[in-house]
């Protein structure tokens, strides 16, 4: 086989997640054209509006306690299964191109840089099984590239909650209430910071609104979310 055959096909080392093509990335261009393609969403929540505004009726009526939410795409068709490989199949490989989608949003979105980006905690229990917090696998890879600090030990879920698959925002919450918390021994490092915190998905927004409530309560000023892909509304 001629040299330059080789050089070529040793660019298209894998197959996208998606369309199994032959691509230079887990993720091939067109696919993420096609389902990461970027839409009117609110500002603060995320979810994808019918039309370009600042924040959806739910977020004025009543404002979350985080500033702004960024998303790569809806939690559907592709996402929804590659996320689910990289949380619950032991895919921690997938990552980086979840990552650099997510990567791919910020800077679109212009979002004000944190001081340190932190990443949704698992409790103890479900950290041990799962083996890995694909939160932290996400906020360890975004951090370096935007030229901040990232830290998986500040902020606490001490205990766990019941799997929230199944409830509602309102029942979520209560569920969830009191269940984060910052280090004691580190309040002192969030004094007067921006906190962005990172996730795979948002699904009605409880779990980020009580996070990002803990997280001012030990001292931030403000308090952003990152996700990969946001639920929408039915």
């Amino acid at each position: 086989m001629p040299h330059f055959a080789h050089a070529a096909l040793a660019t298209l080392s894998s197959q996208c997640e998606v369309c199994r093509q032959w691509a230079d990335a887990a993720l091939c261009g067109d696919c993420v054209s096609r389902f990461a393609a970027a839409a009117p969403r609110c500002s603060r929540c995320g979810l994808r509006l019918g039309l370009p505004a600042a924040a959806c009726g739910a977020c004025l009526r009543d404002p979350p306690p985080f500033e702004q939410t960024v998303c790569a795409a809806d939690y559907a068709f592709p996402w929804d299964a590659l996320i689910a490989a990289f949380k619950f199949q032991g895919r921690p490989e997938l990552a980086t191109p979840l990552a650099e989608r997510l990567l791919a949003a910020v800077r679109a979105a212009a979002a004000p840089l944190p001081a340190i980006v932190v990443p949704m905690p698992l409790a103890p229990a479900r950290l041990a099984e799962r083996g890995y917090n694909q939160a932290w696998e996400l906020a360890r890879r975004l951090a370096p590239a935007l030229g901040v600090a990232a830290d998986a030990q500040l902020l606490w879920r001490p205990a766990d909650s019941l799997h929230q698959a199944d409830l509602g925002r309102a029942e979520r919450q209560r569920h969830l209430r009191g269940a984060f918390m910052v280090d004691p021994r580190r309040r002192g490092e969030l004094q007067g910071a921006r906190v962005a915190l990172v996730d795979d998905v948002m699904t009605t927004g409880a779990t980020a609104r009580e996070a990002a409530a803990a997280v001012l309560r030990g001292g931030a000023t403000a308090v952003d979310v990152w996700v990969v892909a946001r639920t929408p509304d039915h």
